[in-house]
């Protein structure tokens, strides 16, 4: 353990990679190494980028990266491409896009597949980003799959989360009912050597100032326009993105952001045993036995759900019993 542990802490490469194919496997031995690290942990700037699909988002990344290492960072991207439903194959062409920066050995990129995960975030995806923490990267960019309502799920990994928007998409109106709004740091609108940018950037000012919360934030939310084509833009947002984590620091928001995340994660991570230790106690025979009695109405989900939650209890009283 604590060669790969002490390899990683050091920023070896080949340590960090072979700890995200541990992370990505599910593998017993990721959870007691993610232990070690997680005391050298706590440095980076996190940053999320999402978005609909087809926004630029990967493009914007590179050139983001690109600006970053020009200021001397050690840079790590998290690209969650999604995954089929069936299959659970990842496209993963944020690998291929980004390849023009693969040969940088102060850059990290990984490509993870979402697995269906609802907010559009690998469930591994903030293992992977502590692992990159501990390694010494910073910042780190998650970008995430653009699907809209459930992207509420990057606040509880990132600390800065900018929300991009291309013109002539319709992405404005769809702004407001995804709940984007509530979750943006930053606004990005892509794209604006295209005809629409302004009346965009126009739209969303206007969005910001009918909202209330907005108009009492310490924080006023920016919208920046970039243009990936003519590499314009990319300077002036990196700087937006800077200042807004010494806002951050400054005004005791990284602190509170961090509880709530602290909170989340262990929520999960209780959740995820739960329903391993179900897998366990109930067997895919029973489960299908269970779900046709509810489905025909000869039984009830509520008292269904009763029965398998005492039975937890004392499949995990017998399991401690036996470690006594």
């Amino acid at each position: 353990m604590q060669n790969i542990v002490e390899r990683l802490l050091q920023g070896d490469r080949r340590a960090l990679a072979r700890m995200v194919t541990l992370i990505e496997s599910e593998s017993p031995q990721a959870k007691h190494y993610l232990s070690a690290l997680h005391a050298h942990s706590g440095q980076a700037h996190i940053i999320g980028v999402t978005g609909a699909p087809g926004a630029g988002k990967s493009t914007l990344v590179t050139r983001i990266v690109r600006e970053f290492r020009q200021r001397e960072h050690k840079v790590g991207v998290v690209a969650v491409d999604p995954s089929s439903p069936f299959t659970g194959g990842a496209i993963l062409g944020d690998r291929i896009r980004m390849m023009e920066l693969a040969g940088d050995p102060q850059i990290f990129i990984r490509s993870m597949a979402s697995r269906g995960h609802l907010g559009g975030l690998a469930s591994s995806t903030r293992d992977v980003v502590r692992a990159m923490d501990a390694a010494g990267y910073n910042p780190i960019i998650i970008e995430t799959v653009g699907t809209g309502q459930a992207e509420v799920e990057i606040m509880r990994t990132a600390q800065s989360v900018l929300v991009v928007l291309a013109p002539g998409m319709g992405d404005e109106i769809q702004a407001i009912k995804a709940g984007i709004l509530e979750i943006a740091d930053l606004f990005v609108v892509s794209k604006a050597d295209k005809a629409g940018a302004d009346q965009t950037a126009a739209e969303l000012s206007m969005l910001l100032s009918l909202n209330s919360q907005q108009r009492k934030a310490a924080w006023r939310i920016p919208i920046l326009k970039t243009s990936s084509l003519k590499e314009q833009g990319i300077s002036a947002l990196v700087d937006a993105i800077e200042q807004h984590y010494h806002y951050l620091v400054q005004s005791e928001t990284l602190q509170q952001r961090t509880q709530r995340q602290v909170r989340s994660e262990i929520q999960t991570l209780i959740l995820q045993a739960i329903l391993s230790t179900l897998q366990h106690a109930v067997s895919e025979t029973e489960w299908q036995q269970l779900s046709n009695e509810i489905a025909t109405h000869t039984r009830d989900p509520y008292s269904v759900a009763q029965e398998l939650q005492q039975r937890l209890f004392s499949h995990q009283e017998r399991l401690s019993e036996e470690h006594q």
